[in-house]
């Protein structure tokens, strides 16, 4: 198993407030978090660093081999749980940074499992011969509304409040968090990002790139891609295969 990461500030922000990481803890098991900051000048860059700086150290000291599926999905939403909190209480004790959140994306591919914790806008999607499927569902306002049957997803793409989310870490002392469990074979390809990558790039370019690139050149690919699309945000790109 081999994971490639690259964050990039895009073409219009002054300051990247994405972060990421990834470790590998045996080459049939590795772990990656990519997180999306937002919130004043200097809230976003902290809020990401934080939760990525404390789910990183957590998972690399608290993950056993020995761990169960049920015992794995328990520990991997508590780390991230104990994140929001790190990020809540910052915000808290300093006024600059109050309001300050992060959407956070937090995998772990273990044999032939793909264990998700996720929260907010960011995507985690998993790609299999030549078809493409979200694994993880929007909390946006958009995402609510297509779920009533407001708009279509194609509308979704466009609407004016696309970038409205409603849940994120560090923003409540306690948060709802989702958790996905995906089936993860030979040939696979797991692509994490920022929505700076899935608002500027389509899901068949995102299937193309996969098949002809690999390596470093794959992350690079994909960003390249978005900054040709507009580059309108920070773009932070995961994969795993």
């Amino acid at each position: 198993m081999e994971v490639f990461s690259k964050s990039d500030i895009g073409l219009v922000r002054s300051q990247n407030q994405d972060d990421c990481r990834f470790g590998v803890i045996s080459p049939s098991c590795v772990w990656a978090v990519v997180c999306d900051g937002m919130g004043g000048a200097n809230g976003g860059n902290i809020a990401s660093a934080t939760a990525v700086e404390y789910i990183s150290r957590e998972i690399e000291k608290m993950y056993s081999d020995d761990l169960t599926k049920a015992e794995l999905s328990t520990l991997m939403t508590e780390i991230v749980s104990q994140a929001n909190i790190e990020v809540y209480n910052m915000a808290q004790n300093d006024v600059e940074l109050t309001g300050m959140g992060t959407t956070c994306e937090f995998i772990l591919v273990k044999d032939t499992i793909v264990h998700v914790v996720h929260i907010g806008d960011s995507r985690t999607y998993a790609i299999r011969g030549g078809k493409i499927k979200q694994l993880t569902e929007d909390h946006s306002v958009v995402q609510e509304m297509v779920r009533r049957g407001e708009i279509t997803a194609e509308q979704a793409q466009t609407h004016p409040n696309k970038n409205f989310i409603t849940r994120a870490l560090g923003i409540k002392p306690e948060v709802h968090l989702d958790y996905i469990e995906a089936n993860f074979i030979y040939g696979d390809v797991l692509l994490i990002c920022t929505d700076g990558l899935s608002n500027c790039v389509s899901t068949g370019d995102m299937v193309k790139i996969c098949h002809e690139n690999r390596g470093e050149s794959l992350p690079n690919t994909l960003i390249e891609k978005a900054k040709e699309g507009g580059g309108s945000d920070n773009i932070t790109v995961t994969v795993v295969y």
